[in-house]
């Protein structure tokens, strides 16, 4: 159970920038392909913290795991997570790219500190697009010089811009907390669309603050944060190569954080993190639907998890809701078969606020009262394991269209 927070958060329109201490850019420098008759596309952003600041990151878990992820690891543990920079290029993910494509990733975070005025080991890097393809690090150097000479703080939106790769949309957002000894503020931004289920796809946040925190508390914050929000949607079930969630802390603020678990520090952090974390899987490859998966009556907090990503991941339980159909046996199903205690004779399956299967017993005539619900651009389901737990957990995912297939059918050629 989290610590309730004091003061009254205010979600703003902003982004990474609106925390003090921090300037940013998004520049055109060649990488992404050029549609005919449409102007270059931003593909490269830039981070400035005005000094080098606590730093932390979760990357992801895939074994495939690309250059700049490795390089990333690195800087901050011999710059004992303290950072000046983040370098990001869309359009190329630089992954299985061998020995080349690291000394590029290491090249990247040369330029980049050359051009701000800081060792490399103080620059984070990362990447994303099409795997398997070379990294073009001369339109690196290019757009890195570019970049550093137009930061500003309000940058923040060019740079939400050239992280995106089939985002229909940019995301970003930050949030204000007002204290008795203080204001805090927490911005961010993020890409994703396809490729989606972190568990630190191709997934880049990245989160800033004018909190006064040590590298090590951030790093436990961010953590706690990134399991509630990145690390609780889904997509397609695909893990990527390039996860990367990053979090900087300018400490302009005079409000301190010691411990991270501190809710001054948490309650903003997921105030901006699920948000976009949400935006991720509405702009989903193809989405026409925002689904929330709800599930209770878990035995244990492990058996929540599990139910509810396995749900989430359910191609059949992702086109029913697309076709608007209330097959509540494809909830059932899915969390039947995802390894946690689940008790069928106790069971119960809602979709909104529709109950359709009640301790065991099917309700169809209900049917035409939940298709309607499926109409709705935002969708909740509720499956309660039955197993008389008091465990639950939350993700949340979207619908398979054919527009899905398309665009990964399609996505190299």
């Amino acid at each position: 159970m989290r610590a309730a927070v004091e003061g009254v958060i205010r979600v703003v329109v902003g982004g990474i920038t609106q925390p003090r201490g921090f300037s940013a850019a998004g520049v055109a420098c060649g990488i992404k392909r050029r549609q005919a008759g449409a102007p270059p596309a931003l593909d490269l952003a830039l981070i400035v913290a005005d000094a080098p600041v606590p730093a932390a990151a979760v990357f992801t878990t895939n074994r495939a795991v690309a250059s700049p992820v490795i390089v990333s690891r690195e800087n901050l543990a011999r710059s004992g997570g303290r950072v000046k920079a983040i370098v990001t290029n869309s359009g190329c993910a630089n992954a299985a790219t061998g020995a080349a494509g690291m000394r590029i990733a290491r090249e990247m975070a040369e330029i980049a500190g050359d051009a701000v005025s800081c060792p490399p080991e103080q620059v984070l890097v990362a990447s994303t697009g099409v795997i398997g393809v070379p990294l073009d690090i001369e339109k690196i150097r290019a757009g890195v010089g570019a970049a550093a000479g137009v930061l500003s703080v309000d940058g923040g939106d060019a740079a939400a811009l050239a992280i995106m790769t089939t985002d229909p949309f940019p995301k970003s957002i930050a949030a204000v907390l007002e204290l008795p000894e203080g204001t805090l503020t927490v911005g961010g931004m993020a890409k994703g669309s396809g490729m989606i289920e972190p568990r630190m796809a191709t997934m880049l946040g990245y989160l800033t603050t004018d909190a006064r925190v040590e590298p090590a508390v951030l790093a436990g914050a961010l953590r706690r944060v990134v399991d509630l929000t990145f690390n609780a949607i889904t997509v397609d079930g695909e893990c990527s190569t390039n996860d990367s969630v990053f979090a900087l802390a300018s400490g302009e603020s005079s409000v301190a954080i010691t411990r991270d678990d501190d809710p001054r520090l948490i309650e903003p952090m997921l105030a901006v993190a699920g948000h976009l974390a949400r935006e991720i899987v509405r702009g989903g490859e193809g989405a026409t639907k925002l689904i929330t998966v709800r599930v209770t009556g878990a035995a244990s907090h492990t058996d929540a998890w599990l139910a509810a990503r396995t749900i989430a991941n359910s191609p059949l339980v992702k086109t029913a809701i697309h076709g608007g159909d209330p097959n509540w046996g494809r909830l059932i199903v899915a969390a039947g078969r995802s390894g946690a205690a689940f008790e069928l004779t106790h069971a119960s399956v809602a979709i909104g606020d529709v109950p359709l299967f009640v301790r065991g017993v099917p309700h169809d005539d209900r049917s035409d009262a939940a298709a309607t619900v499926l109409q709705e651009a935002t969708v909740t389901v509720s499956v309660d394991l039955g197993t008389g737990g008091s465990h639950d957990a939350t993700m949340w995912t979207c619908d398979f269209s054919a527009e899905y297939v398309r665009i990964n059918a399609e996505y190299r050629t």
